[in-house]
């Protein structure tokens, strides 16, 4: 096995240029090689090179410091009509996390997130708190409004996996763009690394592992902060969820009554097993060569997510029979909770934003459902905006994973709908 993340990543572009996808495969990470396979890794290979000619020269490996138990590596890869970044992950004990193939202008190091337009941190500070205590507790930042008299105030929760508290992907900082946005117009802002950011290890022995430990104690926390904090108005504390963030924000409102009320942003409702089949059909269907290829793999994922849902799953089903390897307690409790429910249960005001290029959480499916469960709520309001991808970024076509890779933030049109729905 390569003894670094750089020598992996060139050990994988060594075996593409090859054809060894098989080996390809057998360096993923054992909770991971069940969602990979020869077949479409080859087709996405063949894809490049069948329009851009064979490999003429690679360039050095960037590497970039471990996030989260991960090491990113990229590699400019020159072909004989053009270039692409081969972009890999790879865990602290040198197995394969992600592979992906990118624009050329992903191979530098990510760019310095800067600051978007519509934020002027002329106009808040911002101070760093710990939310929770012990080995469990997480660190946070409160963007904290320069104004008179207490300010309404949000809690931002990230997507699904392990997220700083700027939900960073590629050079973008989705949550920092909502925070310094919104605290530019008068709100005050707690966002927090997740747990399973700042506890990696400790998640990942903890084999009773839930949604509601993964986002619930520390979002109360975050909530009880900002109740306390002098400058807050403690009677309009909301919570702001972010795909998985705001599968799970109606719970957390549940769980603690003095929220305000909810803003749900492109929250999922489809079950994550299944959602996870989508999304892999649609990304195969952007190379029609990888379709085919991709089978496969949707078969192995389907078998997978049919055990989530049968009556054989049980706490002790081993979580390598299960999607992503996470704990059946994990899939047991999100078999149980349907966040369309449990928000048509509570008596808060809603604001539901999704986009219309989202291809991860859908119009058609995910927000269809938001609206069925909650159409006869008048405060609740929903809005599309149609040039959005998943992570509220404008842009044109078909949206794709590479769009994460350039530089972009959260679109100022939802900013000021928040803040105006905040305020």
């Amino acid at each position: 096995m390569p003894s670094s993340p750089a020598e992996t990543a060139l050990a994988v572009l060594g075996m593409a240029r090859a054809g060894r996808f098989a080996d390809i495969c057998d360096l993923f990470a054992p909770n991971l090689r069940a969602m990979v396979s020869p077949g479409p890794l080859e087709a996405a290979w063949t894809a490049e090179t069948s329009v851009k000619g064979q490999v003429r020269s690679a360039g050095a490996p960037v590497t970039e410091p471990a996030r989260a138990g991960l090491v990113a590596v990229r590699i400019l890869v020159t072909l004989e009509h053009g270039a692409l970044a081969l972009l890999v992950s790879v865990t602290t004990t040198g197995q394969l996390a992600s592979l992906q193939l990118a624009p050329p202008q992903a191979a530098g190091p990510s760019p310095s997130w800067e600051s978007p337009a519509y934020a002027d941190p002329g106009r808040f500070t911002e101070h760093d708190v710990m939310l929770g205590t012990g080995p469990a507790a997480v660190p946070g930042t409160v963007s904290l409004p320069h104004a008179d008299g207490p300010r309404p105030a949000v809690v931002l929760l990230a997507g699904s996996g392990p997220h700083d508290r700027d939900e960073t992907i590629g050079p973008n900082k989705p949550l920092k763009d909502l925070a310094w946005g919104l605290a530019t117009r008068g709100v005050a802002v707690l966002r927090f690394d997740k747990v399973t950011y700042a506890h990696q290890a400790r998640v990942r022995e903890d084999r009773g592992f839930t949604p509601a430990d993964e986002y619930i104690p520390h979002a109360r926390a975050a909530i009880t902060v900002l109740r306390e904090h002098p400058a807050v108005d403690a009677r309009r504390v909301h919570v702001l969820g972010h795909s998985m963030g705001a599968t799970i924000a109606p719970q957390v409102a549940a769980d603690e009554p003095s929220v305000a009320g909810l803003v749900i942003m492109a929250g999922a409702t489809t079950p994550l097993q299944w959602a996870a089949i989508r999304q892999f059909r649609y990304i195969a269907s952007l190379t029609p060569q990888a379709a085919a290829a991709s089978e496969p793999v949707i078969e192995a994922m389907t078998r997978q997510a049919m055990l989530v849902d049968s009556p054989g799953l049980s706490p002790s089903t081993p979580a390598s029979d299960l999607p992503f390897g996470a704990p059946a307690p994990y899939w047991l409790y999100l078999r149980g909770y349907d966040p369309v429910q449990v928000a048509a249960g509570l008596d808060k005001p809603m604001l539901i934003l999704q986009g219309g290029r989202d291809y991860q959480v859908t119009v058609t499916e995910d927000l269809a459902r938001w609206q069925a469960g909650l159409a006869s709520r008048a405060d609740v309001t929903i809005t599309v905006y149609p040039d959005d991808n998943h992570f509220f970024f404008p842009g044109s076509g078909p949206s794709a994973p590479a769009e994460t890779q350039t530089a972009q933030h959260v679109d100022a049109r939802a900013i000021t709908d928040i803040a105006r729905w905040l305020c």
